[in-house]
């Protein structure tokens, strides 16, 4: 549908079924982020107040940008309440009342990875955040954000979405505090939950409800979540059957004949079993061609979510990121945006993956359908970037989830509307998939040739399996598109860790790093290098699997800076194995490093050349009997006796450790800093209290 702004009000205008949005307004215009801002602007109201938790940054790598110029080139008037103080509602209330909704995001990312380590230790900065400044946004910020728009004007629709939102949709295993946690619908009071990418969505919303429709009137669309009432359900608990074994019983009230009812919230709760059951269920239904319906029980209360969305097209694309941005902070900012200056020289080509990774949220958030940007469009963006004063003449990243996937798509379109297969490249890549690199080549050719572009470099993740299907592709990329290093993922070597996570064998990442050492030395720049990353503590990785990792590492003189230990995000299907140890899949049992000790002993495995490690690495070794790799022979991780470094890494913890007690005495506190005796040693009972 086309709309149009008249008088505060939307009029819809029949279009054909695609979305593509017009633009009505060329204002280059930031929106409101306060009342003063408002009003100086001429605006009486606002039609949709966004609250997001990340700093206020006019950028298409920011969602909050795009979802505000979407929303403005229908002619909808968008305030910005960025990272508000979330202890008092007053915030939310300085705009007035939204004439449509309030549409809510924790941001970027989910608030609780954004906040805390693996080890659930507070992160010391916020990426997002002016100043890398933390604790400008409460933990799960969606139910904090939610809570304050209801209490600022009851009444109003309330709309969440973005990542967490969109991960926490159903019932879920949340890592920092242990438990499975209820659909974030029924925790945030929300009325509904749009997952995934939102344009689309959120200017349907805008324009039903501006024409008089209810919350309740648009349970038609794709992409939501919801929640059906006690009255819906006719007040019954979930049926007998729940889902499992295929069993699956219609529940009251959906309206939907295509359903499939998922164990319900008490169940996942207690059973872990029902558990991977349910995340089998889900992830078998998230592809937009084929997916059902699902319902999920919270006692009397059913959660229901609609098929995603289906991906849109090249034109739709192109009028998404043809939006006037700024590319800029709101200009109230003082201090840098970490990840506003990782990305502002960033140019998206696509979106979404076919990957599949099991630790990865791109696919469940994304789609694995990929869609992307005409040529024309991203080099429009690249010539204006290129007419930029400020702009340094390097492009820093030319990619988006993945480096690699532009223009690649299932070949058989009545087979993609069939297809379930979680990965189009997992355990081997589809026949079906066109893997043409051309497209891509050909555009980044045109890139790096543009008047004031003086570098396009990539550094999304590359594919590596689709990659070496194409020659041509890795002699461009050595030769032109490669600053010194090239970050690659291979994640593991283990071929049953690497199975877990769907990844391709340890002997594919081998052959890359051979193509790409030939093709850099071919194109005269032989000192080019890749950088792998590796992830710790995967569910199936035990300390054996991480010892033939630091084994290949010395080996091939590989010394990762950076590493990752693995973190349980919300719908990951490598959540459901770290919580049940259970593969959904496969229904085998899969080992888990659970305990803070053996995930560090993983951690310090894949930087055992660091002399902070040495203690650790060399009780990890002798744990695990391999005493035979501490010594002075080639396979040694680490030699006999420890450096130095390490010795005063040790001393300095000590140290650190003593020097830490306090200093006022016995018990810091009390009015008598005298050692308290025990009753029966010299001092009856009152004297010791005394």
């Amino acid at each position: 549908m086309r709309v149009r702004y008249n008088g505060g009000m939307l009029n819809p205008e029949p279009k054909p079924d695609r979305f593509a949005l017009p633009v009505w307004q060329k204002s280059t215009a930031l929106a409101p982020i306060s009342r003063r801002e408002m009003d100086a602007i001429g605006w009486d109201a606002v039609d949709v107040v966004f609250v997001t938790g990340d700093a206020y940054v006019d950028h298409p790598s920011f969602a909050m940008a795009i979802l505000h110029r979407v929303l403005e080139a229908a002619g909808i008037r968008v305030a910005m309440l960025s990272q508000p103080d979330w202890r008092s509602c007053e915030p939310w209330r300085q705009f007035g009342r939204p004439r449509l909704f309030f549409a809510i995001s924790a941001g970027n990312m989910d608030s609780m990875i954004n906040h805390y380590t693996a080890n659930k230790k507070v992160r010391n900065d916020d990426a997002y955040s002016p100043g890398g400044r933390i604790g400008l946004r409460p933990d799960r910020a969606t139910l904090a954000y939610c809570h304050r728009a209801r209490e600022a004007f009851p009444g109003v629709p309330i709309i969440a979405g973005g990542v967490e939102a969109s991960l926490r949709r159903l019932a879920h295993y949340d890592y920092w505090s242990d438990t499975v946690r209820k659909s974030i619908l029924l925790d945030a009071k929300a009325d509904l939950v749009v997952y995934g990418m939102g344009e689309h969505a959120i200017v349907e919303i805008a324009r039903r409800l501006a024409a008089g429709e209810t919350v309740k009137d648009l349970r038609d669309m794709r992409g939501i979540a919801y929640v059906l009432g006690a009255r819906e359900t006719d007040g019954r608990p979930q049926p007998t059957g729940c889902g499992i074994e295929g069993d699956s019983p219609q529940p009251v009230g959906c309206g939907r004949q295509d359903a499939q009812l998922l164990p319900s919230y008490e169940q996942v709760k207690t059973d872990k079993h029902a558990f991977v059951e349910a995340t089998r269920l889900i992830h078998i239904n998230t592809s937009p061609f084929n997916a059902k319906t699902l319902i999920q029980y919270h006692d009397r209360q059913a959660v229901v979510v609609t098929p995603p969305p289906l991906p849109i097209g090249e034109e739709a694309m192109d009028g998404i990121y043809d939006l006037p941005y700024t590319r800029r902070p709101h200009p109230s900012y003082t201090e840098p945006i970490p990840a506003y200056e990782m990305i502002k020289d960033s140019v998206t080509l696509m979106r979404g993956c076919f990957g599949g990774c099991t630790f990865c949220s791109i696919t469940a958030h994304q789609g694995r359908t990929i869609q992307w940007r005409s040529e024309d469009s991203v080099l429009r963006e690249v010539r204006s970037m290129a007419a930029d004063p400020d702009f340094k003449g390097v492009i820093s990243d030319i990619g988006g989830p993945t480096a690699n996937m532009y223009k690649m798509r299932c070949t058989r379109p009545d087979v993609e509307a069939k297809c379930k297969r979680l990965s189009c490249v997992h355990p081997t890549i589809c026949k079906l998939l066109g893997t043409d690199h051309g497209p891509l080549i050909d555009l980044m050719k045109r890139a790096r040739n543009e008047p004031g572009i003086r570098k396009v470099l990539v550094a999304s993740g590359i594919r590596m399996d689709i990659a070496q299907l194409s020659p041509e592709y890795l002699t461009e990329l050595a030769a032109h598109h490669v600053g010194g290093h090239l970050k690659v993922a291979p994640e593991h070597t283990d071929p049953h860790v690497l199975d877990l996570m769907k990844k391709p064998r340890n002997v594919n990442f081998e052959g890359f790093a051979r193509e790409f050492k030939k093709a850099s030395q071919k194109a005269g720049k032989p000192k080019q290098y890749i950088v792998p990353y590796y992830i710790a503590s995967h569910p199936g990785s035990d300390i054996h699997a991480m010892i033939d990792l630091a084994v290949f590492l010395k080996r091939n003189g590989y010394r990762p800076d950076q590493v990752q230990d693995f973190i349980p995000a919300p719908f990951d299907i490598a959540t459901c194995m770290y919580h049940t140890g259970i593969d959904p899949f496969t229904k085998q049992e899969v080992y888990i490093a659970r305990n803070l000790r053996d995930r560090k002993m993983q951690r310090a495995m894949l930087q055992f050349f660091k002399p902070e490690n040495y203690f650790e690495v060399r009780k990890a070794l002798l744990d695990a009997g391999r005493s035979d790799l501490i010594g002075n022979g080639c396979d040694c991780l680490i030699p006999a006796q420890p450096p130095k470094e390490a010795l005063k890494d040790r001393m300095d913890q000590a140290s650190d450790y003593v020097h830490a007690m306090p200093k006022r005495g016995y018990r810091p506190g009390r009015r008598s800093q005298k050692r308290q005796a025990k009753p029966g040693r010299g001092r009856n009972l009152g004297e010791a209290q005394g």
